[in-house]
């Protein structure tokens, strides 16, 4: 196994500190809004009926359950108890047989080599120690199989979105930012000892508001990470970064102030065949 060179990054106390912040809000409403990329990812994966699938840092279940509606053999791993449990609810509700564990994605509760995809939406990124969740997700997946992935790029809406959040709040120093996962230059640095291929594809995830105060208002209550920045900062601060972060919806809002907004998400969808 590889490990992160971060200096003195105590990555125990950031991946609490995490955790603590996505069991916050409540991400499964969150997750409501980006369905589709799950949907886009498992197609992109060639998920077929039989297939062993694992869906990492699955939150509230979307590529997990996408993987279930097409007749796979599923397991989901989050390390927010709360989120699984709503996507057992989500599972029982479309009558699906999926499985769904509490794990870590730096240290997955499975077995080497036991699944044909292995999957994560915009959930391995986010772990601390990147060469590790990259290890980990190649670990799991066996030879010939698939590991897809859906990262926000740095550039996108979501992207700028934690750049404003490290102008109020710096971040942990020598911690490496989520965001490189949405460079394919990264992607392939991490997984290349494992990997056969890689496919990159450029996507956007639409989000849509009647205005950009909605659109923060709903970020602010149910999205941890933005929950978290407010709460941190004093009320003057908090009204600088509300200003930031109305000026950013409207910035990529693709309607350009023709009535509600329509803001472009950018992120990569990567598929890599492994070694």
């Amino acid at each position: 196994m590889r490990s992160q060179e971060c200096g003195r990054v105590n990555f125990v106390q950031v991946k609490s500190k995490q955790q603590a912040a996505w069991a916050s809000g409540d991400f499964s409403k969150v997750a409501s809004r980006i369905v589709w990329v799950a949907e886009q990812l498992v197609e992109s994966a060639d998920v077929q009926a039989g297939d062993r699938v694992l869906d990492v840092a699955t939150g509230s279940g979307n590529a997990a359950i996408a993987a279930a509606r097409r007749n796979a053999v599923v397991v989901g791993v989050d390390y927010v108890p709360s989120l699984l449990e709503r996507a057992r609810l989500r599972a029982e509700a479309e009558h699906l047989d999926v499985v769904f564990l509490t794990g870590d994605a730096e240290d997955l509760p499975v077995c080497g080599e036991s699944f044909d995809v292995v999957t994560s939406v915009f959930g391995s990124m986010f772990a601390p120690n990147q060469y590790l969740a990259a290890d980990e997700l190649s670990r799991v997946c066996r030879p010939g199989g698939k590991i897809a992935l859906a990262s926000w790029t740095p550039t996108g809406y979501i992207g700028e979105m934690f750049e404003i959040f490290s102008r109020f709040i710096p971040p942990t120093p020598g911690l490496e930012s989520p965001m490189l996962w949405g460079h394919a230059d990264r992607l392939e640095e991490l997984f290349r000892p494992n990997a056969a291929t890689f496919v990159h594809t450029r996507r956007n995830c639409l989000f849509k508001w009647r205005s950009a105060e909605e659109n923060l208002n709903f970020f602010r209550t149910y999205y941890g990470p933005t929950l978290r920045a407010f709460e941190r900062l004093d009320e003057v601060t908090g009204k600088e970064l509300s200003e930031a972060l109305i000026d950013l919806s409207h910035r990529f809002d693709r309607n350009k102030g023709r009535g509600a907004l329509c803001m472009e998400g950018e992120y990569l969808e990567t598929v890599i065949t492994k070694r």
